[in-house]
């Protein structure tokens, strides 16, 4: 069986190119404003049809302007936009498990002081494989910046503090 090359249609590419286009829209609409498209209460997204349309249009784009029939590029880029939107899915629903919807429970975790902490203000950077960046923190007694510090009370906006003693 032999596929026969052929100049390409403008205008199919033109399809391919609004429907990848449009995909790429949606895509970002959807990172940026949040998900605007939410179908079957999760089961798709506007981020993966996003991502579907824009793996649709480029594939078609491709095969058409290598000389593919018509007929090859809508089927390849159907089957090829399908498994980006189901992969997408996956690992949207993958990433939406993370620990950031989890409780984290911070009490006992060291770390240092990053400004002076008082009973009002300061900051901290935790030694917690969750904690990426540095936490509102406050002490009940003032710590200078730079001390090394243990968390002793977990609140959600704000850790309570105090200076990491290791013989205690």
């Amino acid at each position: 069986m032999f596929i026969t090359i052929r100049p390409y249609s403008e205008d199919t590419v033109l399809v391919f190119a609004l429907i990848g286009a449009a995909g790429l829209v949606l895509l970002l609409l959807s990172l940026v404003v949040g998900e605007i498209l939410d179908l079957g209460d999760g089961a798709l997204s506007g981020t993966s049809l996003g991502i579907g349309a824009v793996v649709f249009g480029a594939v078609g784009a491709i095969t058409t302007v290598n000389g593919m029939d018509a007929w090859i590029a809508y089927a390849g880029s159907a089957l090829v936009g399908l498994v980006a939107v189901v992969v997408a899915q996956l690992m949207i629903r993958r990433l939406s498990a993370t620990e950031d919807n989890a409780r984290v429970d911070l009490v006992g975790v060291q770390g240092t002081a990053m400004t002076d902490i008082t009973q009002s203000s300061g900051e901290v950077s935790l030694d917690a494989v969750s904690e990426l960046e540095r936490r509102l923190a406050w002490s009940l007694e003032p710590i200078t910046v730079g001390t090394r510090v243990v968390v002793l009370e977990h609140q959600p906006n704000s850790v309570r503090v105090g200076p990491y003693r290791p013989d205690a």
